[in-house]
């Protein structure tokens, strides 16, 4: 797994990637899959949670620390104080409902549980764990997080050395942050494909178990 730091996207109106740069993935992936019999799978996520107890969280634990130098300071009613706090927390609440807000008041260590957790449930999703031999990769990133990683089932992650994912995904990451993100995707799937053939070629009947496009997840 890795972290792309920062991660550029350039965004095609919504979209994270242009009809050209999703034709390519999809290419890339047809391309790796012809030489093995293993299966790769590609999946971009804006955001792997949505973080919205947070902004609840911190406007709640601001606004219970107003009243107390209010009551010890001051003379006014408890409903002026009472109705300050409530203040205080729906000014708040609205400030950091942002998606970037609610991102920087969520430790690190949480995006990426997040993250990690979002990309085994895809391998799962995806039917990765039911590949034939056990082949299947997920390349996956969480654009939110700044986050990579790449999956793989028992089968090829016995037969490759260590680190052999990781470098996968530190130039997917590098490129990201180039903001060559197509760029990057078909590198990892080429470079993943690679390691594929080298150890599961194509068999007389392989049969094209899994989509070949660019999964993209709201």
């Amino acid at each position: 797994m890795g972290e792309a730091q920062p991660t550029q996207f350039q965004r095609h109106g919504t979209a994270l990637f242009s009809p050209e740069e999703e034709q390519r993935i999809a290419h890339a992936i047809q391309t790796a899959e012809t030489s093995t019999s293993g299966e790769i799978v590609a999946v971009i996520a804006t955001e792997s949670d949505s973080y919205l107890y947070a902004p609840f969280l911190w406007a709640a634990l601001f606004a219970l620390l107003v009243p107390w130098p209010l009551i010890y300071f001051t003379w006014w009613p408890v409903q002026w104080i009472y109705l300050i706090q409530l203040l205080v927390f729906l000014v708040l609440l609205l400030l950091f409902l942002p998606q970037g807000m609610r991102l920087m008041l969520v430790p690190r260590t949480v995006q990426r549980d997040r993250a990690h957790r979002r990309a085994v449930e895809q391998f799962l999703v995806q039917n990765l764990h039911t590949t034939t031999g056990r082949t299947g990769v997920l390349i996956f990133v969480s654009v939110a997080e700044r986050y990579a990683e790449v999956l793989a089932d028992v089968g090829i992650d016995a037969k490759v050395p260590a680190g052999t994912w990781q470098a996968i995904v530190d130039d997917l990451t590098r490129k990201i942050g180039e903001g060559r993100a197509a760029d990057g995707f078909v590198a990892a799937i080429t470079a993943a494909g690679a390691h594929l053939e080298r150890h599961f070629p194509p068999g007389m009947a392989d049969p094209n178990e899994l989509p070949n496009h660019l999964i993209v997840l709201d």
